[in-house]
């Protein structure tokens, strides 16, 4: 992987096995990847970028535009977010273990008093990937009936820049932890769109029909899933 500048924005560029290239910007903070086959020489590829420039401005504005929380501190009324839905949270401290309730339009997290915000942070992430694991199994078996595929692994991981990823070689898929805050049909469509990489490797229009054929719904999920409240993040150095 190497980069390449561009009217002022940093563009990745990554040499695959491939026959046509392709680009993509990332949430939350706007990254852009090229992917290019690998005898694609360095002009080749930046007169692509150049001619995708007006595109790519565009999608890293949307980034910019989006509603982002602030970096979360842990304390007493602070909003934290599940399933797509918005709670208050409450912070109780006690010598008892870490727990986490949700109530109403609350959630209760009990830490102990000399906790850091990091690792109340922790207990958060570790409670979100709990709820998480609990929800993506089922999902994955009834998709892979859908689609005829079977994921060797699966995993749950705090990513930065992807809502998932595959390794279509290996045929594991990898969810984002942060999916736990989102709605419940952006799980779905994460889920199927990873799956329908074990047939269809690249985003091709043949991937784009597998999503039409096996997730209709896919472009309401994926729009709901761009436009939902970002949390915050510190600067992104690499794709994960």
């Amino acid at each position: 992987m190497y980069s390449i500048t561009i009217s002022g924005i940093e563009i990745k560029i990554v040499k695959k096995r491939i026959k046509n290239m392709y680009i993509r910007v990332f949430p939350p903070n706007g990254l852009v990847q090229i992917s290019a086959p690998v005898d694609y020489d360095d002009e080749t590829i930046r007169m692509f970028a150049l001619s995708k420039i007006g595109w790519i401005k565009r999608q890293i504005q949307s980034f910019e535009n989006q509603p982002r929380q602030t970096k979360r501190q842990y304390v007493s009324g602070e909003n934290i977010y599940l399933w797509g839905k918005r709670y208050r949270l409450d912070v109780i401290f006690s010598s008892s273990k870490n727990d986490i309730k949700v109530t109403g339009e609350r959630i209760t997290l009990q830490v102990r008093p000399q906790s850091t915000i990091q690792q109340r942070e922790n207990i958060v992430n570790e409670w979100y990937r709990k709820l998480l694991k609990a929800e993506i199994p089922d999902l994955i078996e009834k998709y892979q009936k859908i689609i005829g595929v079977t994921a060797s692994e699966w995993r749950v991981k705090n990513m930065r820049t992807k809502w998932g990823t595959c390794n279509t070689d290996k045929q594991k898929i990898w969810i984002n932890l942060q999916l736990a805050k989102k709605s419940r049909d952006c799980l779905d469509y994460v889920i199927v769109h990873e799956l329908v990489h074990l047939i269809e490797k690249n985003h091709t229009e043949k991937f784009t029909q597998y999503m039409n054929q096996f997730y209709p719904e896919w472009r309401v999920a994926k729009e709901k899933l761009n436009n939902e409240v970002l949390d915050f993040m510190e600067p992104i150095e690499n794709v994960d």
